[in-house]
């Protein structure tokens, strides 16, 4: 039993040890969490695709709960496409944290919303790791690279 304990956290540890948050042109990331504030309380869900060292871009969608925009149920859902800037290369930070800057730009019921955040991610694992956001629609959450 201490074998197989012992070998699953050297498997555990080497995995960790080559997780990498943000890999450039063709990285793809799914992002579930929960959006605590911006346009009100509830889930989310997004993804991102690189672009190239600097650039991603992707989608998302809010279900808000409560305090949504105005008390105006129609303003239940954001459904937005989003475009990030990895600062990772440009700040010199280990491979397991990415920071990012973005935009987001789509629909909020019946109107148009945009969004500013900063955001940042640290993977635990090559596959999953930590996000949270900040700005106008800010949340956090469990990251997945797939």
């Amino acid at each position: 039993m201490k074998k197989l304990f012992f070998v699953l956290m050297i498997a555990f540890f080497g995995t960790a040890a080559n997780a990498q948050a943000y890999t450039g042109k063709g990285d793809q990331k799914i992002q579930l969490g929960l959006s605590a504030w911006g346009y009100g309380t509830g889930v989310t869900g997004t993804y991102d695709y690189g672009l190239n060292k600097l650039i991603s871009v992707g989608a998302g969608l809010n279900a808000y709960f409560g305090d949504y925009k105005d008390h105006d149920k129609d303003n239940r859902v954001f459904v937005f496409g989003r475009l990030n800037f990895h600062l990772q290369e440009a700040l010199d930070l280990p491979s397991k944290w990415d920071v990012y800057p973005g935009v987001d730009l789509g629909v909020l019921g019946k109107d148009f919303g945009i969004g500013a955040h900063i955001g940042a991610r640290y993977f635990f694992t090559e596959k999953v790791g930590v996000f949270a956001e900040v700005g106008n629609n800010g949340s956090i959450g469990v990251s997945f690279n797939l």
